[in-house]
């Protein structure tokens, strides 16, 4: 008889006039389930169908005490289910393996994880909250977020996560759902939910809308009162409902009932929506035909709990059709009331066991008919992986919003004549914001108290960027913006240009009373690292902006506003596997430099490495210096060296061959006529600069212009004080006579030819091209590279004699010269020949840091094209990476050097592409740039401090380990690689 009940309910659980065409909670193999669950209902007595009925609170932060009771609470009164709260992953997973462990029949674990376990749990991942969310437009990326987060709870045993809360956020002043809504648009709010409730219940964990009947509309808190809802029936089926029944459709597992005051829903005054019959069972379960699984929302809110008393609530939620009562007051005076109103017939056991039936199939459904007990190893690394942070970073490109954008002033495309202060606005941090935008060129950061003396320090500022940080701790933090703060805001706005970054709700601007001055919004949404790295870099272009505002702004901006923006193509900062490449890999390259500094190779440098436009690798190693009294930065400048041929020679040679004033048959006696009739006259320019024109590899100019015994520089030659005639600065206090740039020309026209034919790499036509450039431009080379390329790039740690624009400490030492300058070279260039023509050359003389070597290294490999401009046509790159000699065995392209026909000699990895380029230089430098493999690499030191004769880091060749592990990284290919 008892079969046949249990059958007949399954039956009218499916098949209801009202129901679902399917149960939600039926599972494919569901005579299995049915067979479980009458196995298990035979089994109970009365006492323990009550105790299915209750979810109470367990913690994982508290004592032995806490333990012990909620153990006694499952062997006392037979509960169903627990709901964790605070704790960490771990412990919760210990404490459930111990609870299963001690109930008859398999807990239901409930968990309350709107934005992943950090909601309740230390040490676990936090995902962006839902208003972020409510911005995305791409749904598939809610539904991945649904099933990582089904991943985590089912990794830690939880079966139910109460989410997504599907509550419609059309009131700006809701204390309690605000960030945790996904906007104000129903259609948007549903399309989110459905993803998020796919994603989630493909895991195995059942999805929870709530709050039923709507919880986004109110101006006060659940938790504290009862929030009054006074609309009619039209709108609440129009907007409030409309999310649930989208989602039943698609097999919505459970819906958690609200405490909330409705007079059009319950006419009892004063009667909480949870514990209405005509709620529930009327409107719910069988006007919307829902047979889901219900839970009530925690009974110990107050806007339950003022109600009735512990017992008399629970009775009365049981009545009004809830499935499971979360969270209790009191266990026991509620089993007594249930008990008591079953006796006096307010319900009937049929009713009961319709409950009970409905628990057991959704333990079934989460796999709690085969329990196994959760492996309590390496939680960490299965619930805060590569996978989530891939995730987070795309919802966040995904949602970031620009709201107004007048004159289309973001992306910011002018570098080289733009002057941008930032101003901090709110009381969170920023570091990571500030940090990101400073890698695209100058940004100086400017704070003062007094307003009229901050007016006064933007004066000079083309662009301001003010950035309105609040704190990212709970989505209930306050995000308005003080009466000063709006007042600042004002007046900057009058004064300047102003980007304004929101790093808090959209809700932020509601206070703003004017927006016509402000140029551009941008709407961040929270103040998390990885949202102040990604809004910066839209900022700049390096990532186009998606996202469409989830809520209205007054009348100014109405929901679903956007402006999306392109891609001006400039490096972008994010992690390796976002570009295919193995995070664990290519941090072994942190043991390469240690072992650089450990076997000093070099005291310390910087590694770059990027892959498709976007670094995933920029780290700074050891000290500037031995005695380790500074630590190396990413900012700090070295020495390039030779890299100076390829970033400082090279880029006015190719665009003076693109603009026609010679081709590659010219030769240097056309071009430079004081090399008419000389061994170099009939040297072509194809030739010259693909090192096989027999010229000498490099000429030590100075040891003409010191004593051969004491290497003390002849005196009048060079002067300690600068003047008219000594103005060719080589050193610190010493100047070289400027008659002397001739003799340096005149001994290169006349210096010998190499007899033998072939390659040998040369130097001195990078001297030679000096004087072209300035006779032919009337500019020196320096200020050419920096109108041209430095400066629009936004490389402004690139260029000649660095002293004059940045600090002696943020320069790394080059060596204690010991024969010639007689001094510590920092901000000096070392090679003697370049400092001879004042710090200037095509063959030596550049310094930078490691970001801004990367941006010219990234235009070459972009043909020409970086940050929305073209500095050179595609065929103009090509032209100079190419091999004219390569069937005589040389490698070399034009200015660019390629990888070794030799497998003996290594001038790159080993796994670099034919079509690669780059160069290397003596101070322990090197770039190279693969367009077959999208890879760019990047290593600057200082290993000829203190002195050039060590040589250790060519000897271990380091340079071409570290760019051998760069491409072991690249995923796709670490079969072939290995």
């Amino acid at each position: 008889m008892k079969k046949i009940l249990i059958a007949s309910i399954f039956l009218f659980l499916g098949t209801s006039s009202y129901a679902q065409q399917i149960d939600p909670l039926l599972t494919s193999d569901v005579e299995d389930q049915e067979k479980w669950v009458e196995n298990i209902m035979n089994k109970l007595s009365l006492d323990e169908k009550i105790g299915q009925l209750f979810m109470i609170q367990a913690y994982s932060n508290k004592d032995k005490k806490h333990t012990a009771y909620v153990k006694k609470m499952i062997k006392k009164y037979h509960i169903g289910g627990l709901i964790f709260m605070q704790g960490t992953p771990e412990k919760q997973a210990e404490l459930t393996n111990t609870y299963q462990a001690t109930s008859k029949i398999p807990l239901l674990i409930g968990f309350d994880g709107e934005w992943g376990l950090n909601m309740r749990l230390k040490n676990s991942f936090r995902y962006p909250w839902n208003m972020t969310l409510g911005a995305v437009q791409n749904n598939k990326l809610i539904e991945q977020f649904g099933e990582r987060l089904g991943e985590h709870c089912k990794r830690i045993g939880i079966h139910v996560n109460f989410a997504p809360v599907v509550d419609i956020n059309t009131n700006p002043e809701n204390p309690i759902i605000g960030n945790r809504s996904f906007g104000e648009n129903k259609y948007n709010v549903t399309e989110k939910a459905i993803a998020f409730t796919n994603g989630m219940q493909s895991t195995g964990v059942l999805a929870n809308a709530k709050h039923f009947p709507g919880h986004g509309d109110t101006s006060t808190d659940s938790h504290k009162t009862l929030p009054f809802l006074d609309f009619t029936l039209e709108r609440l089926d129009s907007i409030e409902l409309f999310p649930y029944k989208e989602l039943f459709k698609i097999n919505l597992a459970s819906v958690m009932v609200a405490h909330l005051n409705v007079p059009s829903l319950e006419p009892k005054p004063g009667v909480p929506t949870s514990i209405s019959y005509k709620v529930i069972t009327e409107l719910l379960k069988e006007k919307m035909g829902y047979n889901g699984l219900i839970f009530t929302d925690a009974l110990n809110m107050k806007g339950a709990a003022n109600y009735a008393k512990p017992g008399d609530i629970d009775l009365a939620a049981f009545l009004a059709g809830n499935d499971m009562l979360l969270i209790p007051e009191d266990v026991k005076a509620a089993v007594k009331k249930l008990k008591s109103a079953l006796k006096k017939n307010l319900f009937t056991e049929e009713k009961l066991n319709q409950s009970v039936i409905k628990i057991l199939k959704a333990k079934y459904w989460v796999g709690l008919n085969n329990f196994t007990p959760i492996n309590e190893e390496s939680i960490q690394e299965d619930i805060i992986t590569i996978k989530d942070k891939l995730l987070y970073r795309s919802l966040m490109k995904e949602a970031t919003t620009l709201v107004q954008n007048k004159e289309a002033i973001v992306p910011i495309k002018e570098l080289s004549n733009t002057k941008i202060a930032y101003v901090k606005l709110g009381d969170s941090d920023n570091f990571a914001f500030t940090n990101t935008l400073k890698k695209y060129t100058q940004v100086d950061i400017i704070s003062e108290e007094n307003l009229t003396v901050l007016l006064q320090k933007l004066e000079p500022y083309s662009t301001v960027i003010i950035g309105y940080h609040k704190s990212n701790e709970t989505p209930w933090k306050s995000f308005k913006m003080t009466e000063e703060e709006l007042i600042w805001l004002e007046e900057i706005s009058k004064n300047n240009n102003v980007i304004l970054d929101v790093f808090a709700s959209p809700y932020a601007l509601l206070n703003i009373p004017d927006f016509k001055n402000i140029n551009a919004i941008l709407v961040s949404y929270q103040n998390s690292k990885v949202s102040q790295e990604i809004s910066a870099q839209m900022i700049f272009g390096a990532i186009e902006i998606k996202g469409k505002l989830p809520v209205s702004i007054n009348q100014v901006f109405p929901e679903g506003t956007g402006i999306t923006t392109s891609n001006l193509m400039r490096l972008s900062y994010t992690i390796p596997e976002e570009v295919d490449m193995d995070s664990k890999l290519l941090s072994k390259i942190d043991s390469l430099t240690t072992m650089v500094v450990d076997s000093t190779m070099a005291p310390g440098g910087q590694v770059l490495v990027a892959r498709y436009g976007k670094v995933v690798y920029h780290k700074s190693f050891g000290y500037q210096t031995y005695d380790k009294k500074q630590q190396v930065k990413l900012t700090d400048i070295y020495d390039l060296a030779s890299v100076t041929k390829i970033l400082g020679g090279l880029p006015m040679i190719m665009k003076s061959e693109e603009m026609g004033l010679f081709n590659l048959e010219t030769t240097l006696g056309e071009l430079l006529p004081y090399l008419k009739g000389s061994n170099k006259d009939t040297i072509t320019m194809k030739e010259a600069l693909s090192h096989v024109g027999k010229i000498k590899p490099w000429i030590p100019y100075y040891l003409e212009t010191v004593d051969s015994i004491s290497k003390v520089p002849f005196s009048n030659l060079y002067s300690t004080t600068k003047s008219d005639n000594f103005s060719i600065k080589v050193a610190e206090n010493l100047f070289l006579i400027n008659s002397y740039t001739d003799s340096i020309y005149k001994k290169i026209a006349e210096a010998p030819q190499r007899k033998t034919e072939g390659y040998k790499y040369s130097g001195l036509i990078f001297y030679l091209f000096k004087k072209y450039i300035k006779d032919t431009f009337h500019k020196e080379m320096d200020e050419l590279n920096n109108e041209n390329f430095y400066l629009p790039l936004g490389s402004k740690s690139l260029g000649y004699n660095p002293l004059k624009k940045i600090s002696p400490t943020e320069i790394a030492p080059t060596e204690i010269d010991d024969y010639y300058r007689h001094q510590t070279l920092r901000g000096n260039v070392h090679d003697m020949g370049a400092a001879m023509m004042n710090g200037v050359s095509g063959n030596a003389g550049l310094f930078s840091n490691s970001n801004d070597v990367a941006k010219m290294m990234q235009m070459y490999l972009q043909k020409g094209f970086y940050g929305g401009k073209r500095y050179f046509e595609s065929k103009t790159i090509d032209k100079f990476n190419q091999r004219y000699y390569e069937n005589d065995s040389i490698r070399r392209g034009l200015g660019f050097d390629k990888p070794s026909l030799d497998p003996e000699i290594k001038a790159s990895s080993k796994y670099a592409s034919a079509n690669s380029f780059g160069h290397s230089g003596f101070t322990g430098t090197f770039t190279w740039a693969d367009p077959d493999n999208g890879i760019l690499y990047v290593f600057l030191s200082n290993r000829v401090y203190p002195t050039m004769s060590n040589n250790k880091l060519g000897e271990k060749d380091m340079r071409s380990e570290i760019h051998n592990l760069i491409y072991k990284a690249i995923q796709k290919t670490n079969a072939y690689f290995n």
